[in-house]
């Protein structure tokens, strides 16, 4: 693999993660092989490890051992889900180390099946936290309004999170609002903030697939012209927005005590449209103090011809005014960001409960 993800992170300050994780990764050295090219860290998913458990032999002598002590296959599942995150953590370890904790995570989430359960999703998420009990591993959390406590009070305990599923702007001030909250929280307690992480995880190319069906039904020139350009837009907005929540008088009193800024995260990222350039979402939305979490396919794609430049903070204004002229051809961008957050979590708990289903079948078949 080129030098590519490595000039990303040493010239422009984003962080490229895996957004995957299958057994095979480990056991074969790959990921090993990831990082020294360039990869600082890793997400995984309802529908990642889906794929990763039905999709391969890898788990089954571990599921088998797991059943046959006692465990149900939701339990024999978290089990599969923890080893290969602990793996995963291993293999992240001296870059956690070198990196002085601001790479090397790995990300697991919680039931997703508890999006709309603020207090639920709490619980899980400090279990998940504590059963791992490694000091670079992030908790997902999805950013529904019932989730946000959640959040804020992972942070005010010392956890890391990573906060999924945000598709607004508003949405995602909110995230932000609740990391800096429990960072105050947990100050005036006069606990230790700086080793505390968090990602606020802003969904891409989804976005562009939903507007871009509505420009598509109004139909004038000047609707389509507007294709390909939503969800960039919407992504140097929100850059925008953490520059100016990371700083000013609020913000320097917890970086005096050594807190570190949530970054933006930029998911989702592979081009669903094969008319747009395969590395168009990263590409695009390069710039410091950002991760980009890339599918296999798409990390190969930009490792071979990706154009590594800061460009996230490049022609705002045009953002802007993208962003502002939607809504006159028929864009409602709040009604855009409640469908792709419902449709988003429908989707991982969709992957949840078929592989679980799955898993109990194997169960039985044991006898």
């Amino acid at each position: 693999m080129s030098e590519i993800l490595r000039r990303t992170f040493d010239e422009f300050g984003q962080s490229p993660w895996l957004d995957n994780l299958q057994r095979s990764y480990i056991t074969s050295g790959k990921l090993a092989e990831l990082i020294s090219s360039g990869v600082r860290g890793l997400t995984s998913n309802p529908t990642i490890f889906q794929k990763a458990i039905q999709g391969s032999d890898d788990y089954d002598d571990q599921f088998t051992v797991e059943i046959r002590n006692g465990a149900s296959p939701l339990e024999a599942y978290w089990a599969l889900v923890i080893k290969d995150i602990n793996d995963a953590l291993d293999v992240f370890a001296d870059l956690y180390s070198s990196s002085s904790g601001l790479d090397g995570f790995v990300s697991v989430e919680v039931d997703p099946r508890l999006a709309k359960d603020g207090e639920k999703t709490l619980t899980a998420a400090r279990d998940l936290d504590e059963r791992i009990n490694r000091s670079n591993v992030m908790i997902k959390i999805p950013a529904t309004e019932e989730g946000l406590p959640a959040i804020q009070q992972m942070i005010s305990e010392g956890r890391n999170v990573n906060v999924t599923l945000i598709f607004s702007l508003q949405r995602y001030q909110q995230v932000m609002d609740a990391y800096v909250g429990g960072l105050e929280a947990r100050a005036a307690r006069g606990l230790d903030i700086s080793s505390i992480q968090s990602v606020a995880s802003f969904f891409i190319s989804r976005v562009d697939n939903e507007i871009d069906e509505l420009l598509n039904k109004d139909g004038s020139p000047e609707a389509l012209g507007l294709r390909g350009k939503s969800a960039i837009a919407q992504a140097r907005l929100a850059y925008a927005l953490f520059q100016t929540t990371f700083s000013g008088e609020r913000w320097d009193k917890l970086s005096a005590l050594g807190a570190s800024v949530q970054r933006p995260l930029w998911a989702s990222t592979s081009t669903k449209n094969p008319s747009y350039s395969d590395t168009l979402y990263i590409d695009e939305l390069i710039g410091p103090m950002t991760v980009n979490t890339i599918p296999e396919a798409t990390l190969n794609a930009f490792a071979e011809h990706g154009n590594p430049s800061r460009s996230i903070d490049m022609n705002v204004a045009a953002a802007v005014d993208v962003w502002k002229s939607l809504r006159e051809y028929g864009v409602d961008v709040d009604d855009v960001a409640r469908k792709l957050e419902r449709e988003g979590v429908a989707s991982f708990i969709k992957s949840f409960e078929e592989l679980v289903d799955a898993l109990n079948e194997k169960a039985a078949s044991l006898g």
